[in-house]
This record gives structure tokens, sequence and C-alpha cells, in this order.
């Protein structure tokens, strides 16, 4: 779990269910960092509630610190939980590239001459 994660909520009040919602969805998000930018893992979430003339509009906003980047994801919907999920695919997806932009070259070229190895000694 990430352990510098700020919540914050702006027209809205925050109740332990949803802030434990968002540990969980948002704060699982470390397997998809490398390893050595964990440690400087830093995420602000802010959760805002605008209410319109006709409907209630829920606005979920991530700012992710990384080492090198910084990624603002923001998302809006009906309610606050799916605005949640929507940013948390979002920042997945980042993350992802992230990853593979900064991983080192070496330990994928490992894992894949030991896999081949595996399936050799199968044959």
């Amino acid at each position: 779990m990430i352990k510098r994660l700020d919540i914050n909520g702006v027209h809205m009040e925050l109740g332990k269910d949803l802030k434990r919602y968002v540990r969980q969805k948002i704060g699982g998000l470390d397997h998809y960092v490398a390893l050595h930018a964990r440690e400087s893992l830093r995420i602000e979430v802010k959760l805002k509630e605008s209410k319109a003339k006709d409907k209630n509009r829920h606005t979920c906003e991530v700012i992710l610190h990384l080492p090198q980047e910084t990624f603002t994801v923001k998302a809006t919907a009906e309610t606050i939980f799916s605005a949640i999920d929507i940013v948390e695919e979002k920042l997945k997806i980042h993350l992802k590239k992230y990853k593979d932009l900064h991983a080192n070259p070496r330990l994928h070229q490992r894992i894949i001459a030991r896999f081949k190895r595996t399936q050799n000694n199968g044959d």
C-alpha cells in the first residue's frame, strides 16, 4: 500500500467508508510502480461535489507524484464511487506506460532468458 496518500474533500464530508474505498482503490496501485520509485511515491486525492440545478456531479482528481514525472487524472460521474473507479483505470494505464519506460531492460532480458530455458528443459 502507498504510505503517503492525502485525501481531501471539497464541498463534501468524507466518511470512513469513502476514505477506506479510496485507500483500497488508489492505494493499491503501487503494484504498477517500479520498485525504485515506490519510496518517493506520493498521491493527492481531491473529491469534489458540485450541485447543479438538475443533478449532482462528483469529481475525483488524483495527482500522482513520481520521481521523474507527475500525473494528473480527473474524472466526473454521477456518484463519487464511479468517479474513483474511472480514475483508477486511467491511472493503471499511465502507470503501466511509466513502468515500461523507466524499467530496467536487463531485468526483462533475464526473465525472458529464464523463461526460454525452462521451456527448452521441459521438451
